[in-house]
C-alpha cells in the first residue's frame, strides 16, 4: 500500500500537502519490507518539509491537533521515544508515555489488553517497542489505532532506517549507487535488518562486516531487492565506502562466547581515523546509538568532520513527523 493523506485534520506545513499521489493510505509502519520506492521517497520528501518546520522560531504546526500519540516501551529508549514525542508535539498532537515497568504489565496484564486499554483511552497512534519479534504485528491486527514499530526484538526498526536514508540523501544527494558498509553486531541488530531492506530497495550497494559469529548466514539476505556482500575483514568493507554505519555490540541479546573479548573486538573492528581513510573521501560515519565509544568507534571519529551521528538524531524528529503526518489520513 502507498502513503497518502485522505483527510487533513488541520493546517499543514507549506509544500507538504502536494507531495503524495491520491492513493490508499497506509495504516501501520511495521517494517520496510512492504514499502515501495515511491513510499520511501514520499516519506523522505515529506521529512524535508517537516525539517523546515523545525527551523522556524516556533517549531509547531496544528496539523494533528486533537490527536493522541502513546509511546509504549517494554525496553529502554532515549532517541526513539523522545524523538516521537517531540515529533508529535511539533504537529500539535497530545502525547502520553507509558513504560511497561511502571504499568499494569507488572501485575500480569497482557500486551493486547494493555493496547486495548490505551485505545479505549483515545490513542490514535501507538508507538511500541517490545523485546519479542513480531509483537507490533500482533497488536496491529487487534486495534484500529495506527501502530508504529519502534523496535521489536532482533527483527526490525523501520523509523531508524528511514532516518538513516534521509540523512544519507540529505548529505550525499542520493542513495542509489552508493556503497554502504554496515559494521558490527549484524546478527542481533534490528537496525541492520531494516536498513538492508531500505538501502537495497533504493539501489545502494551494501556490505555487511563483523566477526564471523556475528554475521548472519546467507539466507538472512534472501528476498532483498539487491545482492548484499558479507565479509569479516574490515578493510574490505571500508574500501571505497561512501557510508560507514557502525553498530554496537548488543551484549544483552548475546548468549556469550561469540567473540574472544571486547579488547579483541576493538583491535579488529573499531573504526579509527586510520581505518576510515580507506573509505571514500568525505564518507559519512553513522551510528544509530547508543554509542560505546572506544569499542566500535574511536571518540575522534565519533566527533570528527565526517560524523553525522548528531544529525541523525535531529533528522529522526523530521522523519517521525513525516510518518505521523502521512498516517493521519485515516480517521481517528
Amino acid at each position: 500500500m502507498t502513503l497518502e493523506v485522505l483527510s487533513r485534520p488541520g493546517p499543514i506545513p507549506p509544500a507538504a500537502g502536494s507531495i503524495l499521489p491520491a492513493r490508499r493510505p497506509r495504516r501501520n509502519v511495521l517494517d520496510l519490507d512492504d514499502f515501495s520506492v515511491a513510499e520511501i521517497e514520499a516519506v523522505l520528501d515529506t521529512a524535508t518539509a517537516m525539517k523546515d518546520v523545525l527551523r522556524r522560531p516556533i517549531k509547531k504546526v496544528p496539523t494533528l491537533r486533537g490527536k493522541t500519540l502513546v509511546t509504549l516501551f517494554y525496553e529502554a529508549s532515549t532517541r526513539t521515544r523522545v524523538g516521537f514525542e517531540v515529533a508529535a508535539k511539533a504537529l500539535g498532537a497530545d502525547t502520553v508515555s507509558v513504560a511497561a515497568a511502571t504499568s499494569s504489565v507488572t501485575k500480569g496484564e497482557s500486551l493486547i489488553d494493555t493496547i486495548r486499554t490505551l485505545q479505549a483511552l483515545g490513542a490514535d497512534f501507538v508507538v511500541m517497542r517490545h523485546h519479542q519479534a513480531g509483537a507490533p504485528y500482533v497488536v496491529a491486527e487487534e486495534v484500529s489505532a495506527s501502530v508504529i514499530n519502534a523496535g521489536d526484538g532482533w527483527h526490525a526498526h523501520p523509523t531508524q532506517a528511514l532516518l538513516d536514508l534521509f540523512t544519507i540523501r540529505e548529505r550525499l544527494g542520493r542513495i542509489g549507487g552508493l556503497r554502504v558498509a554496515i559494521v558490527g553486531d549484524i546478527l542481533h541488530s534490528r537496525v541492520a535488518r531494516s536498513n538492508l531492506w531500505g538501502l537495497t530497495l533504493m539501489g545502494a550497494e551494501v556490505v555487511l562486516c563483523g566477526p564471523p559469529t556475528l554475521l548472519p548466514v546467507a539466507s538472512f539476505c534472501e528476498g532483498l531487492p539487491w545482492k548484499v556482500e558479507r565479509t569479516y575483514r574490515l578493510d574490505e568493507a571500508l574500501d571505497g565506502a561512501d557510508v560507514v554505519m557502525l553498530l554496537r555490540m548488543q551484549l544483552e541479546r548475546q548468549t556469550g562466547g561469540l567473540f574472544p573479548s571486547l579488547r579483541e573486538y576493538v583491535r579488529t573492528y573499531a573504526l579509527t581515523e586510520e581505518r576510515l581513510a580507506r573509505a571514500r573521501p568525505g564518507a559519512l560515519v553513522m551510528h544509530p546509538g547508543p554509542m560505546n565509544e572506544g569499542v566500535e568507534i574511536d571518540p575522534r571519529v565519533a566527533r570528527g568532520a565526517q560524523s553525522v551521528i548528531e544529525a541523525q538524531v535531529t533528522n529522526g524528529v523530521a522523519v517521525r513527523m513525516a510518518l505521523l503526518y502521512l498516517l493521519s489520513g485515516l480517521p481517528a
